[in-house]
């Protein structure tokens, strides 16, 4: 195909959006690995310390709800977690049937290593923070959208 008929055919891969998606998360994820091998961490276990440098303790249910992951995924993260000292599961005691999260003091000590990571991520992509801050906008009104389609299209 010539370069004007991609640029027209609705179908040319480089007009996907989801295309875009894909590949930006795949090379963005890959510039956190050589950050976070050093502190022991996956991209997926990070996510979860960020929920809970947020707010610890937190129900497995709530950080399953921040990360928008099942369950079923975020429990071998936990257990992972656990077992490298970072974080403590146990009953909620307001509540046994929930199961609690809790940073440990490594957990805790971890936060000011992983502070550098965001002006790390900035250097690395080399653009101009103002449109990483708009990246991220737009890119939570992506979320957004594609989740109030899911919930009318169920």
């Amino acid at each position: 195909m010539s370069e004007q008929t991609t640029a027209t055919d609705p179908l040319a891969l480089e007009r996907q959006v989801c295309f875009a998606l894909s590949v930006a998360s795949r090379n963005v994820v890959a510039l956190y690995r050589p950050l976070l091998e050093p502190m022991g961490l996956t991209h997926p276990q990070y996510l979860v310390m960020l929920a809970l440098w947020g707010e610890s303790p937190l129900s497995v249910k709530k950080i399953s709800g921040l990360l928008q992951l099942d369950p079923g995924t975020l429990s071998p993260l936990l257990k992972r977690l656990e077992a490298a000292g970072l974080v403590r599961r146990e009953r909620d005691r307001h509540d046994e049937r929930q199961l609690a999260v809790t940073l440990t003091e490594a957990g805790i000590a971890l936060r000011a290593r992983a502070e550098l990571i965001p002006a790390a991520m900035v250097q690395r992509l080399d653009m101009p923070i103002e449109e990483l801050e708009h990246l991220h906008e737009m890119l939570t009104r992506v979320i957004a959208a594609s989740q109030t389609d899911a919930t009318i299209n169920r």
